[in-house]
């Protein structure tokens, strides 16, 4: 009896059918894996605002006050708010380091900037070390950029996915959270519940805005890169961009003109943490009601629509 080699196989035509087969089952696996990813990060990007805001209530009840949005006197110049709560957010030895640094100074007519004396030729002291640091907290993960590059001017910076509220726009000081500010809970008549704390944008593309320890911005007062107002006409001015350019709506990075408004990464809004620490994502279409959210004391009545 002889025996007959049958060697099983696919055939060419079982084979295009199987890779079919595949091709769809990934087309419509690609978008479920997408969206369970998007809504991740907008659930972790919401905890790290959670965060922030616990964080600025524990500085709140040892000093008495939220941090200032920007401070300005010795030896912590430009030194943002989210500098001065660093113990609160976990970053404890961070917070000793760059305050050591700050308070050993070193040569030159501005010891204590930020930045040392990067500039001039030579440079003389280096930058503060927290200055090309990162802090989990202050990024969010739909960015997809590592939050740290060399600016400019040469010097290594860490980024921040979050601004600060500073009131209305253009230097009005109505908010919470602005040039050397100096804010109680107690006087925010409009209720810290009514009333934004910080809210999304990302670092421009060109790594020009969006430090998140020398708040120095666009202005000199923190503007751009550490505080946000609801209609920052002069920013978007400052950068050649249309007053359309504000507020909160859809942005790019392709477009540098979206870095003077709120957005973000996430689909439909962006997630804010108001004065009370609670965390809610504001649809654009929030944005005419933005003003009313960003002042204290304004005694408006604004009712976000989700």
């Amino acid at each position: 009896m002889t025996r007959r080699n049958c060697r099983p196989g696919f055939t060419l035509i079982e084979l295009l059918v199987v890779i079919a087969i595949i091709a769809i089952l990934i087309g419509l696996l690609l978008p479920a894996v997408q969206k369970v990813r998007a809504a991740a990060d907008r659930t972790q990007c919401q905890n790290n605002l959670k965060q922030i805001g616990l964080a600025c209530h524990n500085y709140h009840d040892s000093y008495k006050k939220l941090p200032p949005g920007v401070q300005y006197n010795y030896p912590y110049y430009y030194w943002s708010w989210m500098a001065k709560i660093l113990p609160f957010v976990e970053q404890k030895n961070l917070y000793n380091k760059a305050d050591t640094w700050a308070k050993g100074g070193g040569p030159g007519s501005y010891p204590w900037w930020p930045w040392g004396d990067f500039w001039d030729n030579p440079p003389g002291t280096p930058p503060n070390p927290a200055l090309g640091q990162t802090v989990p907290f202050y990024t969010c993960p739909s960015d997809q950029r590592r939050l740290v590059a060399n600016s400019d001017s040469g010097m290594l910076v860490g980024y921040t996915s979050y601004l600060g509220n500073p009131g209305s726009g253009n230097n009005a000081n109505n908010g919470v959270l602005y040039w050397t500010s100096d804010i109680r809970l107690q006087i925010i008549m409009d209720g810290t519940s009514n009333t934004l704390l910080a809210g999304e944008r990302p670092p421009s593309a060109d790594w020009n805005y969006g430090w998140w320890f020398a708040g120095a911005g666009y202005d000199s007062q923190g503007t751009g890169d550490v505080l946000l107002g609801a209609r920052e006409t002069g920013y978007a001015s400052s950068m050649g961009c249309p007053g359309s350019k504000v507020g909160m709506q859809e942005g790019s990075l392709k477009d540098p003109c979206d870095q003077c408004h709120f957005w973000s990464g996430h689909d439909g809004g962006v997630n804010f943490v108001f004065c009370d620490g609670s965390v809610r994502f504001l649809s654009y279409s929030n944005d005419s009601i933005l003003p009313a959210l960003s002042t204290r004391s304004g005694g408006e009545v604004a009712t976000p629509d989700n």
